[in-house]
């Protein structure tokens, strides 16, 4: 587990050493405790490959309201999040939905990196838990772009995970959950390795 503020998880899987590891920064939207869509990632977290070090930032509600006027200062909580994100291959993105829009922490995270820039170029993946919730993965595809991040269209995910009390070992288990985000992680991979 990485000590840095706002990370709770990282792990290198097993296997043979490798060269470089490739690093993907998880972001879930909800702050609830064990969300689904924090499951989600977390079960991304599990079905990646050895080569792969999945790192779940954590730190979103510690981050204060965005303001232009204080952009340059050097705030810890913003700091470590774009250095987490500037350290990253990629970024995976897990949100719910709120009243048909980006749940405001999520927004603010992204906020503070207009002006920095550590989403320019960074690939991006959105993965949702709901065949519903389409309007805040339509929005943040739209964020992200205007920030010029490589939004990954082609690893997009959905897994419904409505009403099922899965957890993340339960979701990387499921043969069809598993195989989604199997073949997600492939497509990931395969865009970072050109």
């Amino acid at each position: 587990m990485s000590k840095d503020k706002g990370v709770t998880r990282s792990s290198y899987r097993s296997g043979p050493k490798l060269e470089a590891v490739l690093e993907l920064l998880t972001l879930c939207g909800s702050l609830r405790q064990r969300s689904s869509h924090y499951e989600l990632l977390e079960a991304v977290r599990i079905l990646a490959p050895s080569s792969v070090k999945v790192t779940a930032y954590a730190g979103l509600a510690d981050l204060p309201p965005f303001n232009p006027d204080r952009e340059t200062e050097p705030i810890p909580e913003v700091l470590a999040f774009r250095a987490l994100l500037e350290r990253s291959s990629a970024a995976l993105i897990s949100s719910p939905e709120y009243a048909h829009g980006i749940p405001g922490a999520l927004k603010n995270a992204l906020d503070w990196t207009v002006g920095s820039g550590e989403f320019v170029d960074k690939p991006v993946v959105l993965l949702n838990t709901s065949p519903r919730a389409t309007h805040a993965h339509a929005q943040l595809e739209e964020v992200l772009n205007t920030m010029n991040a490589r939004v990954l269209r082609e690893a997009f995910v959905t897994v419904n995970l409505l009403g099922s009390g899965l957890n993340a070992s339960g979701i990387a288990a499921h043969p069809e959950h598993s195989r989604v985000l199997k073949t997600m992680l492939e497509r990931l991979l395969d865009v970072l390795a050109l």
